[in-house]
C-alpha cells in the first residue's frame, strides 16, 4: 500500500486519464475526452472550494502560510490567492505597459 492514500487516489485518476489518451479509436477517444472536459469544468469549482475551505480552516488555526503551502505542495502566493478566493496568477490579466499603449491605433 502507498504511504499516502491521497496520492494513491490521484495516481489512479492519472492512470485512467492516461488510458483515455491511449485509446486507439480516435472517435471514441474524442467522445471520452469531451465527457471528461465537461465533467471537469463542472467539478473544478467544487474542487477549488474544497481546497479553499482547508486553507481557511488552517489559517483560522493560525497555521503559517509557508506550512500550508508545504502541506498542499503549492507556492506561498498560491495559498494567499486561495485564501482570498482570487484566481490563479497565470490567469490574471497582464498590466498594460507604455509600449502596448503606443502600439494601439487611434
Amino acid at each position: 500500500m502507498a504511504e499516502n492514500p491521497i496520492e494513491e487516489e490521484a495516481q489512479r485518476v492519472f492512470e485512467a486519464l492516461g488510458a483515455v489518451e491511449e485509446m486507439t479509436d480516435p472517435l471514441a477517444r474524442a467522445r471520452a475526452i469531451g465527457q471528461l472536459l465537461k465533467d471537469q469544468a463542472e467539478r473544478n469549482k467544487r474542487f477549488m472550494e474544497y481546497r479553499r475551505q482547508v486553507v481557511l480552516d488552517l489559517r483560522a488555526q493560525k497555521v503559517p502560510y509557508r506550512k500550508i503551502a508545504a502541506e498542499l505542495g503549492v507556492s506561498l502566493g498560491t495559498v494567499q490567492d486561495i485564501e482570498r478566493g482570487a484566481g490563479r496568477w497565470s490567469s490574471r490579466p497582464k498590466p498594460k505597459t507604455k509600449e502596448s499603449h503606443e502600439q494601439q491605433p487611434e
